[in-house]
């Protein structure tokens, strides 16, 4: 063999060694000490195992850094006790972990019939898919069952066509992967928001999606590190991320320990991850602190105040700091004779559980529509882009978990009986057509 047919043949024979680590096909498998990784290094999938324990666990982490972060786990509730782990795709398509006496510990749900080349793929992007040969749709994919971090890329939120819906469940502690009891969201009763619960109960929300960014938090158009968007319609409710420079690494993580949802990026001059965001972010991020129509203000004290128009229910627990009961409208609403509305400014939108939507309605047509009925609250415009009001969202009952923000936040109007707002308020409304 002449030395040009030899440096071909050893190039194609690396090229090939090269792409294959990346993916594994039926005719392979992954053991225990073995890894894939993406093309661009980015991310490497193996076995790993957390602090002190003596578990392992299939994961993917970041390549090339320190600091082992684990982004994904597969068999967080199945942990293997031993090293003889083993990672197979079978020619259905389904994906199996094996451990001891190759008892699955773990499997997708990807089986299908008639496929003709499944592989299974780490991604640049950190998504590990199955695929069939060079097709660019997924059988199954990571990124439909995240664990406690949301990398760039990934949808989070629900496809309605097949009831899925991705959230991120936050490890137990450092040393176990195993779900805790911290999840966040995007929950869908009436105006979808992303939602932070610990168990069942509500812990932080982010207010709705007004076209510029979640009411409840700061918004972040102009960043340099990432673009973002919200996509809600008939087939999928999600929130997604791309990073403006796909050098910088970039993650949101579910932190059980700090009862937070954390947003960093890396520092590769100092080797560590830097904190950009974190909620809940004060006492007035945290759910419902001031009770039924009060609303929350950090730069006041207390930092509890009824919402205009509104008293303390229990005037003697309210001024001893205890807002838990809350407020009632200070003069009642009279439906049948006439209420009226007056606007508080730079809110974080109510709780969302009882709230109802339109898109094509404009801001006086819904102030119409929850004036006609007597259980409507409050009412906005849903979407706020580029300084035009579209679209109506409507609050049903009590208001609960409104925040008063600095430098954001959105319009809100709050029903009021007539006689609180006065004969010349009434006029001067009248006048200048203010819904």
């Amino acid at each position: 063999m002449d030395i040009l047919s030899l440096t071909s043949f050893l190039i194609i024979i690396f090229s090939k060694v090269s792409n294959a680590l990346d993916m594994i096909s039926p005719s392979d498998s992954l053991a225990d000490g073995m890894t894939l990784v993406s093309s661009d290094e980015s991310f490497e999938l193996g076995f790993f195992t957390p602090g002190s324990s003596k578990n392992k666990y299939l994961g993917i982490w970041y390549k090339n850094i320190p600091i082992q972060t684990v982004v994904w786990v597969a068999n967080r509730m199945n942990p293997i006790n031993d090293s003889t782990g083993l990672l197979k795709i079978e020619t259905t398509g389904r994906v199996v972990l094996q451990g001891q006496n190759r008892t699955i510990v773990w499997s997708t749900n990807s089986s299908t019939e008639g496929v003709g080349n499944p592989i299974l793929k780490l991604l640049d992007s950190g998504n590990l898919v199955v695929k069939d040969g060079d097709s660019e749709n997924y059988m199954w994919q990571s990124f439909d069952y995240p664990t406690d971090t949301m990398l760039p890329g990934m949808k989070m939120g629900w496809d309605l066509r097949i009831n899925l819906s991705r959230r991120l469940v936050a490890w137990k502690n450092p040393d176990d992967p195993s779900p805790g009891d911290l999840t966040y969201g995007i929950e869908l009763q009436g105006n979808p928001e992303f939602v932070i619960r610990k168990g069942s109960v509500k812990y932080y929300r982010s207010g709705l999606w007004n076209g510029d960014g979640f009411s409840g938090s700061p918004v972040y158009r102009s960043n340099p590190v990432f673009t973002y968007d919200f996509v809600w319609n008939e087939e999928q409710v999600y929130y997604i991320y791309l990073l403006k420079d796909k050098s910088v690494r970039s993650r949101v993580v579910l932190d059980q320990t700090k009862g937070e949802r954390r947003r960093y990026t890396w520092n590769p001059e100092t080797q560590t991850w830097n904190l950009l965001s974190a909620f809940p972010n004060d006492y007035c991020d945290r759910y419902g602190v001031c009770g039924a129509n009060g609303g929350c203000d950090s730069s006041k004290f207390p930092v509890c105040q009824c919402l205009k128009a509104f008293k303390p229910k229990s005037p003697e627990r309210w001024n001893s700091s205890n807002w838990s009961q809350g407020c009632i409208h200070s003069k009642p609403l009279n439906c049948q004779h006439g209420d009226g509305f007056i606007k508080i400014q730079g809110v974080k939108t109510p709780d969302a559980t009882h709230s109802w939507v339109n898109k094509s309605m404009d801001l006086k047509e819904c102030r119409a529509r929850c004036l006609q009925n007597c259980s409507c609250m409050a009412y906005t415009s849903l979407y706020i882009t580029a300084g035009t009001d579209s679209g109506c969202a409507m609050w049903f009952g009590n208001l609960m978990d409104v925040k008063q923000h600095q430098s954001n936040g959105q319009d809100l109007y709050i029903r009021v009986s007539a006689s609180e707002l006065g004969m010349e308020t009434m006029e001067k409304r009248k006048a200048v057509g203010s819904c």
